[in-house]
């Protein structure tokens, strides 16, 4: 099996199905809820283990009631979670989300920043077994040193450059071998609102490859100085909600394969896009054979 190291975000989610995201203070009644263990990297390595891969959760939970419960669920989706820290006296972050009749949602995490940030205990040596590493910004200084020791070893270091301070994004742009923008961060990072120019911009101060995703528009990126682009498949959308992180997750596994960019990307554009036809973050992330089976039989051009 392909082993993939994900380090980043762990975090308790609340996931509320609701008709409409209010625009102004109001109660609103949902019609459905899910608590799962959650986050960036956590969703990623939890893709991994559903598409077939072998995923190690690197990151910090509270030792609390909320890390208990994040960490006994992830492990449930089978995901290793032998090297996940628990952090005395610090809070498990947790996020509450809305997702509305269109699958679009609001996210509202918490993450404390007490939670001891030093990434000094990380396993690094492990990483000589592992074919890809993918990380998230949410906690950089585990992030940096993991990409860095990914970079020296010579295989694929994803980053998952989603919306983060400006610095943090700077200090582990540079780091990784794949940087795959989310839409927000890329024109965040860059000041660029269209994309084409904002892929352009982020290829010359960025010595890795230079992607981004773009919801139902697909998969972009920079290759050979042209900008390449992956559609993705029409599905009756019911929540977005880790379609990004299903994304990240597939892309880093199938670069683990041996897969390049354009294969890479096709998977994972799929892997993305089947999830959000159901409720439930990352719950709704395909299993091989149904990816395979859509790339077997499907017009994606």
């Amino acid at each position: 099996m392909t082993t993939v190291l994900c380090l980043g975000a762990t975090v308790l989610d609340t996931i509320l199905r609701v008709d409409v995201i209010p625009a102004a203070p109001a109660k609103v009644l949902a019609t459905d809820c899910v608590q799962i263990g959650s986050g960036m990297a956590t969703s990623a390595a939890c893709a991994v283990a559903r598409l077939g891969g072998r995923a190690e959760l690197w990151g910090r939970v509270g030792d609390d009631a909320a890390g208990r419960d994040v960490l006994a669920d992830v492990a449930k989706a089978g995901v290793d979670i032998a090297h996940i820290r628990r952090i005395p006296d610090g809070r498990t972050p947790i996020a509450t989300i809305l997702v509305d009749g269109r699958g679009q949602r609001l996210v509202v995490p918490f993450y404390d920043p007490n939670l001891n940030s030093s990434p000094a205990w990380l396993p690094l040596a492990r990483v000589a077994s592992a074919e890809a590493v993918m990380v998230d910004p949410r906690w950089p200084a585990g992030a940096a040193v993991l990409l860095d020791t990914a970079r020296a070893a010579g295989i694929p270091a994803v980053l998952d450059a989603d919306v983060a301070p400006l610095d943090v994004l700077s200090g582990l742009l540079p780091r990784a071998s794949h940087a795959i923008f989310s839409e927000p961060a890329l024109c965040q990072w860059t000041g660029h609102a269209d994309l084409d120019l904002g892929l352009r911009a982020a290829a010359e101060r960025v010595p890795a490859l230079v992607g981004v995703t773009a919801g139902e528009r697909g998969f972009f990126w920079i290759e050979d100085e042209r900008i390449r682009h992956q559609a993705a498949p029409a599905v009756v959308v019911v929540d977005t909600l880790a379609a990004g992180d299903v994304f990240h997750g597939a892309f880093a596994l199938a670069l683990g394969e041996g897969c390049n960019v354009a294969e890479a990307g096709r998977f994972a554009t799929v892997a993305a896009s089947l999830k959000c036809r159901t409720f439930g973050g990352r719950l709704g992330c395909p299993n091989r054979s149904e990816v395979s089976a859509f790339l077997g039989g499907a017009n994606i051009v």
